[in-house]
């Protein structure tokens, strides 16, 4: 059973924070806790632009402080996707890491397919699927090897082999799900760490970012 601790939602984290920089770094450092912990290459965010609880607008508190909080989270860079009047979706990654892990040949072969180039470095392929994404006829789910799905279910999801649907967890999961479920295990892991610290670290949050990377590896 997970603790209470375990179960607060993002809202009530980010809700301690007066300070609004940290208050945007603890939702960032959240919802990218996989990245950091380096069990992922990239995540997905999305802000939208409305009042939470604590009377904070995350979307607003982006475009203004963006660069602020760039600069703590040393680590990780961020890519805006797409920008909406209502939402914008982020893209958050390891340079590094998101790099080595689309060097896989299996991965390459499926984006191949997919009408990427072969050969393209990390920043076109971020360019090409940043300009899927905009593109409002299609979402390209293909985005799934990018954050971190097990190729095989990505590929099974977009009807590129034949697998049966064998359960659902943060993704479908198609044929043996065993590695598949492991991995979601270590994705939810890294969140329940990364949400306790968040409950419990002293403010300001800038002194301790270092200590919850450190935490999570």
């Amino acid at each position: 059973m997970k603790n209470k601790r375990d179960q607060e939602q993002p809202t009530e984290l980010i809700g301690r924070y007066q300070n609004p920089v940290d208050c945007l770094t603890a939702y960032l450092m959240l919802e990218s806790s996989e990245v950091l912990a380096g069990v992922k290459p990239a995540n997905l965010l999305s802000l939208v632009n409305r009042r939470r609880p604590c009377g904070r607008n995350l979307y607003h508190l982006w475009q203004n402080l963006h660069q602020q909080v760039q600069n703590r989270l040393s680590s990780l860079e961020f890519r805006v996707l797409v920008t909406k009047e209502n939402a914008l979706l982020l893209l958050s990654f390891n340079r590094e890491h998101l790099d080595q892990h689309l060097r896989h040949t299996g991965i390459r072969t499926l984006l191949h397919k997919n009408g990427y180039s072969r050969t393209a470095c990390l920043d076109r392929l971020l360019d090409e699927l940043q300009g899927r994404v905009q593109d409002q006829d299609r979402f390209p789910h293909e985005i799934g090897l990018f954050i971190g799905y097990p190729p095989k279910d990505v590929a099974a999801f977009m009807g590129l082999v034949a697998l049966p649907f064998t359960c659902q967890a943060l993704w479908k999961i198609y044929g043996n799900p065993a590695e598949s479920l492991h991995l979601a295990a270590n994705y939810r892991h890294c969140r329940q760490c990364m949400s306790r610290f968040l409950s419990t670290a002293k403010q300001p949050l800038q002194n301790h970012v270092q200590h919850a990377t450190f935490l999570l590896q």
